[in-house]
């Protein structure tokens, strides 16, 4: 199976999948996929959208019903929780909108905001217009990066194999780099 293939055939439902475990790079990826003519990138706004949100909303449904017990069992959300409580007494319309583009509160706020008063309703209708706006602008920079690396590389399709594990690979490591830093700090804590 090649890999236009396997894009074509199971691309938006790894985006999809992929954005409601991590986000970014799986986006970043499907852009530039959408560059290469692989997917069109209303496919990949589409399956990053609902897969951003469809998380977001499960968190803050996680929030509002189990927030305190689930709370007592992640002591590592406990500084963020608070980082992000001072952020919603000040700017919550915005922080609705905006947090999925700040890294390391992302999976956190959404679950605060559920055990915020905040009406169901009024999160619902924000977090769709952040999602979509998030789903545009990471698949826009997918597919810039795709149209800068094509000006810079002649017969880029030689290359595609090597840039999708390349920014996959960039992906993981900015992941798992945030990760061991939260241990580590969690370790110096304890």
């Amino acid at each position: 199976m090649t890999l236009e293939s396997l894009v074509d055939h199971y691309g938006t439902v790894v985006i999809f999948i992929g954005t409601v475990l991590e986000g970014e790079t799986i986006v970043l990826l499907g852009g530039f996929a959408a560059h290469r003519g692989y997917l069109s990138v209303w496919e990949v706004i589409v399956a990053a959208f609902a897969g951003t949100f469809a998380a977001d909303q499960f968190y803050f449904f996680m929030g509002r019903r189990y927030g305190k017990t689930f709370l007592s069992r992640r002591p590592t959300w406990v500084d963020r929780l608070a980082r992000v409580q001072k952020l919603i007494a000040r700017y919550e319309s915005v922080l609705i909108i905006g947090f999925r583009f700040l890294y390391g509160l992302r999976t956190v706020t959404p679950f605060v905001f559920g055990m915020s008063p905040v009406r169901r309703w009024r999160f619902f209708v924000l977090n769709a217009i952040g999602a979509f706006l998030w789903a545009i602008a990471i698949t826009l920079c997918g597919y810039a990066f795709g149209v800068i690396l094509e000006a810079l590389i002649d017969e880029l399709h030689r290359y595609e194999i090597f840039l999708f594990v390349l920014i996959a690979a960039i992906g993981a490591l900015v992941w798992l780099v945030y990760f061991l830093k939260r241990r580590w700090a969690l370790h110096r804590s304890a």
